[in-house]
C-alpha cells in the first residue's frame, strides 16, 4: 500500500501487520486481501470504524 485509501496521501506509516496510519487525514486502516477498513483514532487511543458514508465525507473535507 503506497497511498491512503481515504485521502490518497502518500504520507502513511506501517503500525502492524497489514495496519497503517495516514498522517494526511489521521485515520488508521487495515488491509485484508482487497478489503480495506478505515478507523478514526479517538483521544483515548481507541478505534472507531468508519462507515462508507463517513469515509466519503472525510475524504472531501481534506
Amino acid at each position: 500500500m503506497t497511498r491512503c485509501p481515504n485521502c490518497n496521501c502518500r504520507d502513511i506509516g506501517k503500525i502492524g501487520t497489514s495496519q497503517f496510519y495516514c498522517w494526511g487525514c489521521f485515520v488508521e486502516f487495515s488491509v485484508t486481501g482487497e478489503k480495506v477498513k478505515l478507523f478514526q483514532v479517538e483521544e483515548d487511543g481507541s478505534l472507531v470504524a468508519y462507515t462508507a458514508e463517513e469515509a466519503a465525507i472525510a475524504s472531501t473535507n481534506i
